[in-house]
């Protein structure tokens, strides 16, 4: 199982210990992402494995958990002729039985979640936390009370109506919901108060190696299918960790030798008037514009894909979004909400599947390149699909919502009533 045991520093180039928690180097002069070094460049599928864990051996992890499912491809054929694109291929991330995908959280985020646990090691003393707007949530709520891994969730309370699951949780994962009018920005700085306090420990976001390696797994799927790297991948982002995580999988690609030594061009995404990746990406800026929480709010109550607001993205960090768009020419496209609405109703039709909204501002965003004529059509097309099949979710499964344990004030963001309240719960 073991693949690795080192993490180098984007930084200083300096190779450091991987004990299943680290998530930075105290050497680096300026922040940057850690990446693993795995004993071999060669990435080797192992089909005996279960779910996202045949490709295992591009994951930092220390063991298999139960209840995994893999992202899946398939040669588009209905939207690809509507498309007029003759090599699209979707990776579909979500539950839709007949291709086999299985992931009963309805979205991607499982890919992070269960390579995100497998990282901890099996001794592991200290309580997990993970901040989240909705997704994410499902996702390590569902693979923590599965596998019995004591969890600490903090959602915005505002966002507790996208978390739900197809059975009851286990007591071992406590979820706080942050009051008022709190976002994924204010869940975040929650979230680091409590991994201050001993017993336990951040889960890191992006910045968790695991976390962007398990999310990568989207792309070994799409290659194993078409057999190339693509010439464009598209996603809808919030933070832009998938996309990231995507760039760092094709470069993964191509040090093994056995593909074309070739870059993905990102197309991403975002939901308009949600837009500061955008913004900041169409000024060449190198650092975010930061939004305060009215103006968050305000943005929320006017987009659909309200699970890509994340206003501090890992933009500027030295292997974040900003030097991976830089390195493929990248691009970050607005989509408004009816542009998305109506491409979340021609993939189900011509592709037979619901699709989620941040989906639906993934595939808008390629039809808009597509009707623009930014693209050659005889170009590999990869289209991310970070979530979908909620309506086959729903008619397989008694969904039930998920009530927090408890509900925080704002005033009480602070290490000395957590404590005391976290003693109260755990």
């Amino acid at each position: 199982m073991l693949n690795h045991n080192q993490l180098v520093c984007l930084d200083t180039n300096e190779k450091i210990y991987d004990d299943g928690y680290v998530l930075s180097n105290p050497n680096a002069k300026n922040p940057a992402f850690l990446r693993p070094v795995y004993f071999s460049n060669k990435i080797k599928v192992d089909d005996r494995l279960p779910g996202l864990y045949r490709y295992s051996d591009k994951l930092p992890i220390n063991r298999i958990l139960e209840g995994s499912s893999s992202p899946v491809t398939y040669k588009s054929k209905g939207l690809s002729e509507y498309l007029g694109l003759k090599e699209l291929y979707i990776t579909f991330n979500g539950y839709w039985p007949e291709k086999k995908a299985y992931m009963t959280t309805g979205t991607f985020k499982e890919c992070e979640a269960y390579s995100v646990c497998a990282r901890l090691p099996k001794d592991a003393d200290k309580v997990l936390t993970v901040a989240s707007a909705g997704n994410t949530a499902r996702a390590f709520i569902k693979v923590c009370s599965d596998n019995k891994i004591p969890l600490v969730m903090v959602v915005p309370f505002k966002n507790l109506n996208s978390i739900w699951a197809v059975k009851k949780p286990d007591p071992c994962v406590k979820i706080i919901a942050a009051a008022g009018n709190s976002d994924y920005f204010d869940a975040i700085n929650l979230s680091t108060v409590i991994a201050g306090i001993p017993g336990f420990i951040n889960e890191g976001g992006a910045k968790n190696v695991a976390r962007r390696a398990g999310m990568g797994t989207t792309v070994f799927s799409c290659v194993e299918v078409s057999e190339k790297i693509p010439d464009y991948y598209f996603q809808a982002i919030g933070s832009g960790t998938g996309a990231i995580a995507a760039y760092e999988s094709n470069l993964q690609l191509m040090e093994s030798e056995d593909y074309e030594n070739k870059k993905m061009k990102l197309i991403l995404s975002q939901n308009a008037p949600f837009l500061p990746i955008v913004e900041a990406w169409n000024e060449k800026s190198k650092h975010i514009k930061q939004m305060s929480s009215e103006e968050s709010e305000k943005c929320l109550k006017d987009i659909i894909a309200t699970v890509l607001t994340n206003r501090n993205p890992p933009y500027s960090i030295k292997g974040g979004l900003y030097d991976v768009l830089n390195d493929t020419d990248g691009e970050v496209l607005p989509v408004t909400n009816g542009e998305a609405i109506k491409a979340m109703e021609i993939f189900k039709k011509t592709e037979g599947i619901d699709i989620c909204p941040e989906s639906g501002v993934a595939t808008a965003s390629l039809i808009n390149y597509i009707f623009e004529k930014k693209i050659d059509t005889n170009k590999t097309v990869m289209l991310n699909i970070t979530g979908g099949g909620n309506e086959m979710i729903k008619r397989d499964f008694n969904i039930q919502p998920v009530e927090p344990t408890v509900t925080v004030m704002h005033k009480d963001f602070n290490s000395e009533a957590m404590s005391r309240l976290l003693k109260s719960i755990f």
